[in-house]
């Protein structure tokens, strides 16, 4: 493989397939309680194949999810997992006021540690919108108690992207003291960053471009922060009438994902943020000057 990887860390964002933001436009919240769950199958299916493969992960779980079904919270702890905040009603922080976020954060966040049994200190954003639009967000985050974030994504994107920021994992000045932020992993080619190696851009992309993405990103001394959703494990789940790029980006190889996601694992060391550790988080920044 030529270089030797950094530890990585596998994450999941426990969410529903009619949670995701594509679908926002067909699939009004207050409609939520009306569609057929299939999270718990799916993420058990995710929790199956991590035991497999023998690693731990940090799963981000939707509020919504952890409200009405702590008994899934309670099975990804129960088998070694780290459990972390990914809202409650899945909505783009840039969409958002800061008080409407925090209210937000604190319900979520409140209802995932009644069902884990535990405190809960890492938080990913829906869509990874911690852009240079929701600069401020670290600052709701870090007075509501989390440690780290993992919700900016470094690249060029039509939803989210906050481009010259670092492309590993730094400290966030906030008013309540650092917050350590894990950017997704990216890797150079001509001069921009291309994301690799989680979600869409694993399950779409022909696996060549995720091992050479994922080995060029270790060339570079850089960690791969890896993501995926339970229902991209999920080839049978129903059809939603969204617009054609969003219908494209949602169904395209689901039925590759398990296989794809073992074969990253394979190549490397993942674990969970929590087991990774943010030693290497040394870099101190001010996202609010970086608009």
């Amino acid at each position: 493989m030529g270089a030797v990887a950094p530890r990585n860390v596998i994450s999941v964002d426990v969410e529903d397939y009619f949670h995701v933001e594509a679908f926002s436009g067909v699939v009004p919240r207050e409609n939520w309680d009306s569609y057929a769950c299939r999270v718990e199958t799916n993420t058990h299916r995710v929790l199956d194949l991590l035991d497999e493969a023998g690693v731990r992960g940090t799963f981000f779980i939707l509020g919504w999810v952890a409200e009405r079904y702590p008994s899934l919270v309670r099975a990804i702890v129960a088998r070694g997992h780290e459990p972390g905040c990914h809202s409650y009603w899945h909505r783009l922080i840039f969409n958002l006021t800061p008080d409407e976020f925090a209210e937000d954060t604190r319900r979520a966040k409140d209802v995932i540690e009644q069902a884990a049994g535990t405190q809960v200190v890492g938080y990913r954003a829906p869509s990874f919108s911690v852009t240079p639009r929701s600069a401020w967000a670290p600052d709701v985050l870090s007075e509501a108690g989390f440690r780290y974030d993992s919700s900016i994504y470094p690249v060029h994107h039509d939803t989210y992207g906050f481009r010259g920021v670092p492309r590993r994992p730094f400290r966030v000045k906030t008013q309540s003291g650092d917050l350590v932020e894990c950017p997704m992993a990216t890797f150079r080619l001509g001069g921009t960053n291309l994301a690799v190696g989680g979600g869409g851009y694993l399950r779409i992309f022909p696996y060549w471009y995720t091992r050479m993405g994922v080995e060029r990103a270790w060339a570079e001394g850089l960690p791969v922060v890896s993501y995926v959703h339970p229902w991209e494990l999920d080839p049978e789940q129903p059809r939603m009438q969204a617009r054609l790029k969003s219908r494209l980006r949602h169904y395209t190889n689901l039925s590759k994902t398990a296989g794809r996601l073992k074969r990253l694992l394979a190549m490397g060391d993942f674990c969970s943020f929590r087991e990774r550790g943010f030693q290497d988080a040394t870099e101190i920044l001010d996202l609010r000057n970086r608009q």
